[in-house]
C-alpha cells in the first residue's frame, strides 16, 4: 500500500481501470478531506457532505474503466462533486417544492380529508429528521415526544442530569425547526416542548 503513495495520479488511473483496490484506496487518501470541504462549502451541511462524496467515491469505482488514462484525477472528482451537490439541491428544492404547494393546497381547501393528509405529511417529516438526529439524542427526543415523559423521568431512565435532557431536547428542536419551519404546525408542536 506504501509504495502506492509515490505514483502519480494518472499512474494510479491506470491501476484503477484494472480494478486495483490499493490505488482506489489511495485516491480516496489523498483526495476525500479535499472533495470534503468542497462539498461542505457548498453544502454547509456535514452529513450531506460525507454522502456526497460517499457517492463521488462510489461512482469512481463503478465507472473506473471509462476513465481516461489521461484524465486529470483532481479535476474529475471535483466535477463529479460539483454535479452531486447540485443534483441533491434540485432534489431538495424539487421537495421543498411539493411541500410548499400540498401546504397552499392544504390551506386553501382546508377540510378533514385534507387535515389528516396534511397531518401525516407533518409526521412523516417530522419522523424523518428525528431519524437523523445523533442517537443518544433521538432516544431523548423520542422519549419526550412520543412517551411523554418528563425531563426528570428522561433523565432517571437514562441515569444522566435533567440539564442534559434538557440541552438535549433544546439541541434536538434547534436542529429539526429550521428544516421544517414552513411547516407551522411542527413549529406549534416543537414550541411546546
Amino acid at each position: 500500500m506504501s509504495s502506492k503513495r509515490m505514483l502519480i495520479d494518472q499512474e494510479l488511473i491506470a491501476l484503477l481501470k484494472n480494478g486495483d483496490r490499493d490505488a482506489f484506496a489511495e485516491i480516496y487518501r489523498r483526495y476525500w478531506t479535499v472533495m470534503y470541504m468542497h462539498a461542505l462549502k457548498m453544502l454547509r451541511d456535514e452529513d450531506d457532505a460525507r454522502d456526497i462524496i460517499q457517492e463521488t467515491f462510489t461512482s469512481l469505482w463503478l465507472k473506473r474503466e471509462c476513465i481516461s488514462s489521461d484524465a486529470n484525477l483532481a479535476g474529475y472528482l471535483f466535477i463529479s462533486t460539483k454535479n452531486k451537490v447540485i443534483d441533491l439541491i434540485a432534489r431538495k428544492r424539487v421537495r421543498l417544492d411539493y411541500l410548499d404547494s400540498l401546504a397552499a393546497f392544504a390551506e386553501a381547501n382546508s377540510n378533514q380529508t385534507l387535515e389528516r393528509i396534511e397531518e401525516k405529511e407533518i409526521m412523516a417529516a417530522l419522523k424523518k429528521e428525528i431519524a437523523q438526529l445523533p442517537l443518544k439524542m433521538k432516544q431523548i427526543f423520542e422519549m419526550r415526544i412520543h412517551q411523554h415523559f418528563t425531563y426528570k423521568e428522561i433523565a432517571d431512565e437514562l441515569d444522566i442530569s435533567d440539564k442534559t435532557v434538557k440541552k438535549q431536547i433544546s439541541n434536538a428542536i434547534r436542529i429539526i425547526r429550521p428544516k421544517l419551519n414552513h411547516l407551522s404546525a411542527i413549529v406549534l408542536i416543537l414550541s411546546g416542548l
